[in-house]
């Protein structure tokens, strides 16, 4: 059962957060200045010296995929080079080519043998992963190692690794970004989800009373943002065990039984409400955007006609009007709810937390 009064005394929340897991979800910025930093020491600008054929995004279970994902629409269709995700390594990939590949699991044997394949291949490797174990041995000597240098638990290393892969694609001169303006939109971030702000005021804690005890509809209303949706879902799954369904706003229209199941339940404003006086499964829908231009503005207006009582979640004004910006902290604030949420309902600190969760 969810103790939702936890999440406003500082005191008893510290308490259960044995593990320190809202201090290490706090540190998004710290990780983008760290991989900044490391970037520049292996020399990753080296890599805009010819324009590759290709990108190549390999992606491994955990927060490697979505970052992906959401690398991918960053980037967009009119990217002037393709960039492709996969499991393992194209047969194709060759000494024109880009791979940028994470893992936190230094014994994956399936990324050894991909990163060992890319490298005899002339393929420039920009690999983020520890330094110890397989996958780094497949890349000694001739993938630029960008190693993890502040430790936090895997789930929480979406701000390494999303550093790690836009800090690829600026040496590519396929996207551009400030280190430190990132670093501090993240850090403002984390200060607004502070555990002694009040959960009226905190939007981490508030989002977590929105998400409790109901399944979430996480609709993206753009590429971006259901990139930022997938890999919500994947926080709520890894801190809170919490199941959310995903997609883009259009594909949701397109399920009609679904969709109109959603236009039935409650509003935003009613983070407290009774799911048990709800028919049914108790839903909620989260429109999720990052308002960075009139389109995205356009479609947010449209669904909210079709779903008066949605969910808006959205990251501030303060916050500049730039996609991977706003992608980010919207990124970082599920975390931290889905944390929240974990705590609140008792799914952290049990048995081999933290140590699993730090493996």
């Amino acid at each position: 059962m969810l103790d939702d009064t936890l999440l406003d005394d500082p005191a008893r929340l510290a308490d259960v957060d044995s593990g320190g897991l809202l201090r290490l979800a706090a540190l998004f910025g710290a990780q983008v200045r760290a991989t900044a930093e490391t970037a520049a020491e292996v020399g990753l600008d080296d890599l805009a010296d010819d324009r590759p054929r290709a990108v190549v995004l390999l992606t491994r279970p955990g927060v490697s995929a979505n970052v992906a994902r959401l690398l991918l629409a960053l980037t967009g269709a009119r990217c002037p080079v393709p960039v492709v995700a996969a499991d393992e390594l194209p047969s194709w990939v060759g000494a024109l080519d880009v791979v940028f590949a994470h893992t936190d699991d230094v014994g994956d044997v399936t990324l050894a043998e991909s990163v060992a394949t890319a490298c005899r291949r002339g393929a420039s490797v920009v690999l983020a992963a520890p330094s110890d174990g397989p996958v780094a041995a497949a890349g000694a000597g001739r993938a630029k190692l960008l190693v993890p240098r502040v430790p936090v638990p895997p789930a929480l290393a979406f701000a390494y690794v999303f550093a790690a892969g836009i800090s690829t694609f600026r040496a590519l001169g396929l996207l551009d970004f400030d280190v430190e303006e990132l670093a501090e939109e993240l850090d403002k971030e984390a200060e607004r989800a502070h555990p002694g702000h009040e959960s009226l005021s905190n939007p981490a804690k508030s989002l977590a009373l929105r998400m409790a005890e109901r399944t979430p509809l996480l609709w993206g209303l753009g590429p971006v943002t259901t990139a930022v949706a997938a890999h919500a879902s994947f926080a709520l799954g890894a801190h809170a065990g919490v199941p959310a369904h995903v997609t883009d706003y259009p594909q949701a229209v397109a399920q009609r039984g679904l969709h109109r199941a959603a236009a039935a339940v409650g509003s935003e404003a009613d983070i407290f409400a009774d799911p048990d006086d709800e028919p049914g499964v108790a839903l909620r829908v989260f429109l999720i955007s990052t308002r960075h231009d009139e389109r995205v503005e356009v479609g947010e207006r449209s669904a909210l006609r079709d779903l008066p009582g949605a969910d808006v979640v959205a990251p501030g004004d303060t916050v500049r009007a730039d996609p991977l910006l706003r992608a980010a902290v919207l990124a970082a604030r599920f975390d931290l709810a889905a944390v929240y949420l974990g705590l609140a309902a008792g799914t952290l600190n049990g048995p081999g937390w933290p140590a699993l969760a730090m493996s």
